[in-house]
């Protein structure tokens, strides 16, 4: 939503024809704070990701030439802004960010054996798995080579701690796939290590290079912990609600790859056997041919599982913007209030 200004005038055109004309106009202004911005971190972002092996060179723009909606060194600039205009090192860092995010996504589409990246096709798919995989390991390094240039302890510790989070969170998932007895607390914990801990660590390095107090810099983290446990809570209800052609990838593919996420494990609290046999169907098969997604759509209905965890991500949006209130008023805050709103009220 945010790369490229002929893709932010249709997205906010769609916004607009769907009705959400003030969701559009609170885009359009956060995109205003930091399109300058954004454009030096598309560049750094590219002059990065030139490797001597032309297969990762070529991996990484294609991922930058997909689209994606920059949220996360959106998040990291406009903290920064809270307080300053962003300094060449906070561009870095937010290049670094968006780094670090491509090689999760090039990762998680081989773990996950994916299809599609954004409507087309997966890197896994065009480049094979070896190559994705060493491309990923790549730019991981690479994010922390241009790191390392900023000679600051503090960056590379929250890095390195925000890496084996999401390594460790990775594995968790792992453990779990095909399991129907997912707890809330267990998805609640993957989601902290796969999703919230990079979103903190956005909004941290946005107030770490601006220069604050530990203080500051930890309520911030905090802020954007919150947003990222409704992104990813809005995701895992989008998995089931959205149409293919809007989310750029099949829908129920959770459950098809054998992950039990929020909606469901609401849903399987007070299911009858009947329901659990059905889910379990689905976790066993790999696939909706013997169970239609429309009965487990039909589960999730009867057990108000979608409306509970929709409940839920707004809970974790109201603590985001009751952090944000203690800030004094400026064009940053209104920016970071409008990512709380387009977290919630997104459709992809």
């Amino acid at each position: 939503m945010f790369a490229g200004s002929t893709r932010q005038r249709i997205d906010l055109y769609e916004l607009m024809a769907t009705g959400k004309l003030g969701l559009a106009l609170s885009t359009r202004a956060m995109l205003g704070l930091v399109s300058k911005d954004l454009g030096k971190v598309e560049q750094e972002f590219r002059l990065e990701s030139i490797a001597s092996v032309e297969a990762v060179s070529q991996i990484a723009q294609y991922l930058q030439g997909n689209g994606g909606k920059r949220l996360r060194p959106i998040l990291l600039l406009v903290t920064c802004r809270l307080f300053r205009e962003p300094s060449p090192e906070a561009i870095r860092l937010a290049a670094v960010v968006e780094l670090i995010h491509t090689a999760t996504l090039v990762h998680d589409d081989v773990i996950d054996e994916a299809k599609t990246r954004r409507g087309k096709p997966s890197a896994n798919v065009l480049w094979g798995n070896q190559t994705s995989v060493l491309a990923g390991d790549w730019l991981y390094m690479q994010a922390f080579q241009i790191a390392l240039r900023q000679r600051n302890f503090e960056i590379l510790d929250l890095l390195i701690t925000l890496t084996q989070q999401m390594v460790d969170g990775e594995l968790l998932q792992l453990e779990r796939i095909g399991k129907i007895d997912i707890s809330e607390a267990d998805s609640m914990e993957l989601i902290d290590r796969k999703t919230a801990s990079l979103f903190a660590a956005c909004t941290r390095l946005g107030a770490i290079s601006a220069g604050v107090t530990e203080e500051q810099q930890s309520i911030l983290g905090e802020f954007g912990w919150n947003l990222g446990m409704a992104f990813q809570l809005v995701d895992d209800i989008l998995d089931f609600t959205s149409r293919e052609a809007i989310l750029g990838k099949p829908v129920g593919n959770d459950l098809r790859e054998g992950k039990v996420t929020l909606p469901l494990i609401y849903a399987l609290d007070d299911a009858s056997p009947a329901d659990r046999a059905r889910v379990q169907t689905v976790l066993t098969d790999g696939n909706y041919e013997r169970v239609h997604f429309e009965e487990i759509l039909a589960i999730l209905d009867r057990h108000q599982g979608i409306e509970r965890a929709r409940a839920r991500a707004q809970e974790f949006t109201a603590k985001a913007r009751a952090i944000l209130a203690g800030f004094p008023d400026c064009p940053a805050r209104t920016a970071l209030f409008a990512a709380t709103d387009l977290v919630a009220d997104r459709d992809r």
